[in-house]
């Protein structure tokens, strides 16, 4: 198990600067926790160069970026793409039986799930497949991405590869019953996890989630040795979740979502910063609070133990950046409806002795229950319509805070790392928010 080691202090300010250089290891889409570690790139002056996963037309085979797509993708970074496409996972990979792992999970239903046999010889052959095309382009990717780096310029790169959900519509309804089911609906996500559909899944989440992590840090070894050499510093960060600590009666408490399947991914993501620390390599982790974006909208029940960070920003520092975001949120409600009540239906949830169970460090991650299940969504839906429009809400307002936060505390923390695995927890987001 990871040592638990939250951030209590602000870090110091970075020392990037122009002659800098900040890497991407991923692609932008929507607005997310990458969108804030790229700002505070941006506004140091550093030069900004980005990766792709490439595009499948119709599930096709792996291609670059067209013109079109490369000039809208740069647009959207503020910096340069290499044109490399760094699709990770095997779910579209053909093995040698013609079929890939999306194929064999074409019909599989939600009542079949838990006895449906894959043939898993086959999967391997894919994931092995995978393995292989994405270190290669990897390679390639690296090749070009060393003649962008100056010798003697700090570089920071920043790993934002996550997810590796399979890419077939038949899975959707199963994964839609075991994190939004409740009822006739309920799936458990133990049987579904125990299934060889979910030993799938978890190899696809390894592969996508961690596994790029570890591979990026042995492809730029040269890269760092020359940058180091010529007295630079060179640091890697990705984005991690387990669990975060929010105000509960009062005090700061651990907690979690449940289920969190990508959970042990996310374990495997922090072993191998652990291992690159262990070699002399500043590689960190920063488990980051729960936010609403577009890939955690699968994740209803999420959103919750956003809530209470409004109440660490009065109680960390107040002030103005404070009250505009109380504010903020106060004009996204109902007529009637109010912050404080919002507050308390939060801290009331969070503080049910039904979740008692399921907030113990030592046991993260755990799968669901029916009875837990029907809690966190009941509490969800209650919270969700105090929003006046379902498509402006307070969630988004704190979502937007906390990756600001984390963008600036990932970047400064990144100059002086010292460990590779730490914990943003609401105390210090509200911290960096109102300081």
């Amino acid at each position: 198990m990871t040592p638990y080691t939250p951030l209590r202090q602000l870090p110091a300010a970075a020392g990037y600067s122009q002659n800098d250089v900040f890497v991407l290891f991923g692609e932008l889409f929507g607005r997310g926790y990458a969108n804030g570690v790229v700002d505070e790139a941006r506004n140091a002056g550093m030069t900004i160069i980005g990766a792709t996963v490439g595009r499948r037309d119709n599930n096709g085979p792996l291609r670059p970026l067209t013109a079109e797509e490369l000039a809208e993708a740069e647009a959207n970074l503020g910096g340069q793409i290499i044109n490399v496409p760094l699709e990770a996972g095997f779910d579209l990979e053909p093995a040698g039986n013609g079929l890939t792992p999306v194929d064999q999970l074409k019909g599989v239903k939600p009542e079949t799930v838990a006895e449906t046999a894959l043939d898993m010889a086959a999967v391997e052959e894919s994931r092995q497949l995978g393995i292989g095309r994405f270190r290669g382009n990897l390679a390639a990717f690296v090749a070009e991405l060393e003649q962008l780096v100056p010798a003697g310029a700090n570089l920071l790169i920043a790993h934002t590869m996550a997810g590796g959900i399979p890419r077939v519509r038949t899975l959707m309804p199963i994964l839609n019953r075991v994190f939004k089911g409740q009822g006739d609906r309920y799936l458990s996500s133990a049987a579904f996890w125990q299934s060889d559909v979910g030993q799938l899944c978890s190899l696809s989440f390894d592969e996508v989630t961690a596994d790029t992590f570890a591979a990026l840090i042995e492809a730029t070894a040269a890269l760092r040795g020359r940058v180091e050499g010529a007295g630079g510093r060179v640091a890697y960060t990705a984005f991690g979740y387990h669990g975060c600590e929010v105000l509960i009666g009062g005090d700061y408490r651990w907690q979690s979502y449940t289920p969190y399947l990508q959970g042990w991914a996310k374990i495997r993501l922090e072993e191998a910063a652990a291992r690159a620390w262990q070699a002399g390599v500043k590689a960190t982790v920063f488990n980051s609070p729960e936010i609403q974006t577009n890939s955690s909208a699968l994740f209803l029940g999420v959103e919750i133990s956003l809530y209470p960070l409004l109440t660490a920003l009065r109680q960390e520092g107040d002030g103005p950046a404070a009250e505009a975001l109380w504010q903020e949120c106060r004009q996204l409600l109902k007529e009637g409806e109010t912050v404080e009540a919002l507050l308390a239906k939060a801290g009331q949830y969070l503080a049910s002795p039904e979740l008692a169970a399921f907030a113990r460090y030592e046991e993260w991650p755990q799968h669901n229950t029916a009875e837990q299940a029907a809690l966190m969504l009941s509490a969800s839906g209650d919270l969700m319509a105090m929003n006046a429009d379902p498509k402006q809400i307070v969630c988004a307002v704190l979502s937007r805070a906390v990756f600001q936060a984390v963008g600036r505390l990932m970047f400064d923390y990144s100059w002086a790392p010292a460990a590779p695995a730490i914990w943003l927890n609401h105390d210090v987001i509200a911290r960096r928010l109102t300081a």
